[in-house]
């Protein structure tokens, strides 16, 4: 994202202006011609859930809870990509830019040449922009900006819809990248329109538990880059730093395996991950049982509750049942059912799962289990880590060179009966 690249870019969009109104068949593209530039800031992880880097010309839009860590994110980005020689300008509606200063001086970035500046009126942010040409420009926040040609307070639906389709136009239109901060509700979505998620290029959720010292970033839309992919950090006092093994690190704190634990051998995006899996059930005094969960969806825990119920004869009824995910990382992925069940059921019956063993698979409503895919890299994951066992369905594409030891279950049934000795 050099300025040359910048000024291509600028250059390009002023000559497809001259075909204004006349389509263009795709086969009658020129495909010789180089992909959008890519600028690496050298934070591995924050390239990685970019796809590869910053694109040019492309407006990303980056969410999290209150003081989870996006304005540390971003302005350490800002100082990794100033140094790398992209120009780069830091906008703040929230913070003065004494404020920042001082925050870039805690994060040891003080000598970075970042541009500062503290503004909410939109004219005034798009004419800076015009005038100092940068590379890359990171809005914090789209809730506080302002146009005067809308006539509502800053953080409305029109003011923050408006302020979005302006630097997003002006992204497109001027060939450098526009990075948007934006708040979230209480129900963890972006505040405002939806209609700013389908306007950028890139959506990233910043995520974690206050208790917990991991952050992960999340990408939920990328048109240049693969989905769902996660970076992981750690929260330190200087800062975040790149976790560059996430699985040894929620592992880091299992010791013997002991009943009610599970690790699950999971993917996300295109890394694999292991993550723990915590179970505790207990007799309920009360004449409704308790469900809680934490990191997995509280819905898919009653479903696997009702299958082991229904189909293997196993009742919850008046335990009280909690579920954890390990290091705050949130699970969405099918896959993690047999790792649910099997730390269910190893809490009920007080029996610990193999030592050394990672459990993986989907659970139908039949009772039956679904392969997951990408069993190749799961493993390869695992065995890095010192695992022995893999516990999951069968039919998966797994090689016997793996190195890995395969218990391959038909059926939730046969899985019970195998593991904890019923059926």
């Amino acid at each position: 994202m050099s300025e040359d690249a910048g000024l291509s870019a600028q250059a390009g969009s002023k000559s497809l202006g001259k075909k204004r109104g006349n389509a263009i068949v795709l086969t009658d593209l020129n495909t010789e011609e180089a992909p959008p530039p890519r600028t690496y800031c050298g934070i591995a992880e924050l390239d990685r859930v970019l796809g590869g880097g910053m694109v040019a010309a492309s407006a990303t839009l980056v969410g999290g809870d209150p003081g989870i860590g996006k304005s540390t994110l971003l302005l350490q980005a800002a100082a990794a990509f100033a140094r790398s020689g992209v120009k780069t300008i830091y906008v703040s509606g929230e913070e003065a830019t004494a404020q920042v200063r001082l925050r870039a001086q805690r994060l040891e970035l003080g000598d970075a040449p970042v541009q500062l500046a503290a503004a909410t009126n939109l004219r005034d942010i798009l004419t800076t922009l015009e005038t100092e040409k940068p590379g890359l420009a990171i809005i914090d926040s789209i809730q506080t900006m302002w146009s005067d040609q809308v006539d509502s307070a800053p953080g409305s639906v029109s003011q923050v819809r408006a302020a979005a389709h302006e630097l997003t136009a002006f992204a497109k239109r001027r060939g450098i990248s526009v990075v948007l901060v934006g708040h979230v509700t209480k129900e963890g979505q972006i505040a405002g329109p939806r209609v700013v998620e389908h306007m950028v290029d890139t959506v990233l959720y910043f995520e974690g538990e206050r208790g917990h010292q991991f952050r992960i970033l999340r990408s939920v839309k990328n048109r240049f880059g693969a989905a769902d992919e996660i970076g992981v950090f750690e929260m330190t006092g200087r800062g975040l730093q790149e976790v560059t093994n996430p699985s040894a690190l929620f592992l880091s704190e299992r010791g013997t395996p002991q009943p009610g634990s599970a690790v699950f051998a999971g993917i996300e995006g295109t890394r694999p991950v292991l993550v723990e899996f915590q179970a505790l059930v207990a007799p309920t005094p009360h004449s409704q049982p308790r469900r809680s969960v934490v990191g997995w969806d509280g819905s898919r825990l009653a479903m696997i509750l009702a299958v082991l119920e229904s189909r293997c004869g196993i009742p919850f009824a008046g335990l009280d049942v909690y579920l954890n995910v390990a290091g705050g990382l949130k699970v969405t992925e099918p896959a993690a059912d047999l790792a649910v069940a099997a730390a269910l059921l190893s809490a009920r019956e007080d029996s610990a799962l193999p030592e050394a063993a990672v459990v993986f698979g989907e659970i139908s409503l039949s009772g039956g289990l679904r392969p997951a895919p990408q069993t190749e890299n799961r493993l390869k994951e695992a065995q890095k880590l010192g695992f022995t066992t893999a516990i999951a369905p069968s039919g998966g594409k797994a090689r016997a060179s793996s190195g890995m030891t395969m218990s391959q279950m038909p059926d939730l049934t046969s899985f019970v009966g195998e593991i904890f000795g019923a059926g």
